[in-house]
């Protein structure tokens, strides 16, 4: 396989003068022999556990860094393949590139923690496997609030709502940020304050929505039974 020369490689930062190297990949005259090696161990067969050759992966492409740009997307999109391949299924419902964008800055201070480190790992493989741990986390919550949200509407779908109601009941279901109130619903909806308080007593009526037992200025509402 063919590999374009790169040339020296370094990750630095600072003014000219004053840099500092956070990182210095292998010559470019190894790169073809050790990505060859490289791509014999991902795509053969080994002992190690698939969560731990997910890690092993992204952090041995990641520290080869074999193009002048790109690598560390390609380093996330393999270790996703290998995750996939460790599920057994096409179908992920979690993104580890996603939840390592999240947490870029904690990622890039591991790296250069390591790749400056002996060849000990183990800090890096702990922070890969969090990593992942948080990501299904937040697969969940989101699945979660999907589900929630088909269920609302699976319960009301009887119920005749006009596309401002649509709009504004939708709005709760993704986590509306403070209170909902009159004022609020007809800036939202686009329409007359007269309006929007006809759309609330409507469903107020049929149940949909309750007024909110917190206090305020200003009567505020929200969901009479929130999905959860």
């Amino acid at each position: 396989m063919m590999w374009p020369f790169r040339g020296p490689m370094q990750v630095v930062s600072g003014p000219l003068g004053r840099q500092r190297v956070h990182f210095e990949a292998p010559p470019a005259n190894r790169i073809r022999s050790e990505m060859d090696r490289f791509f014999g161990w991902v795509n053969g067969s080994s002992n190690d556990p698939p969560l731990i050759k997910a890690g092993l992966a992204h952090l041995w492409f990641v520290t080869l860094h074999p193009f002048d740009d790109g690598n560390g997307r390609i380093a996330r999109a393999i270790g996703d393949l290998l995750l996939a391949r460790a599920d057994g299924s096409p179908q992920r419902f979690y993104s580890l590139s996603t939840q390592i964008q999240r947490e870029r800055n904690a990622y890039y201070d591991i790296l250069e923690r390591t790749q400056k480190a002996s060849l000990d790992i183990t800090e890096w493989l702990a922070w890969f496997l969090d990593t992942l741990h948080w990501a299904v986390d937040q697969a969940q919550h989101i699945l979660d609030a999907v589900l929630a949200k088909a269920r609302f509407w699976q319960r009301w779908a009887a119920t005749p709502l006009n596309e401002r109601q649509v709009k504004l009941l939708n709005r709760l279901l993704d986590g509306f940020e403070g209170k909902l109130t009159s004022s609020k619903w007809a800036t939202i909806a686009k329409c007359s304050p007269d309006t929007a308080l006809r759309d609330i007593t409507e469903l107020l009526a049929r149940g949909v929505l309750r007024k909110s037992a917190a206090g305020g200025r200003s009567t505020s509402y929200e969901l009479n039974d929130p999905p959860g």
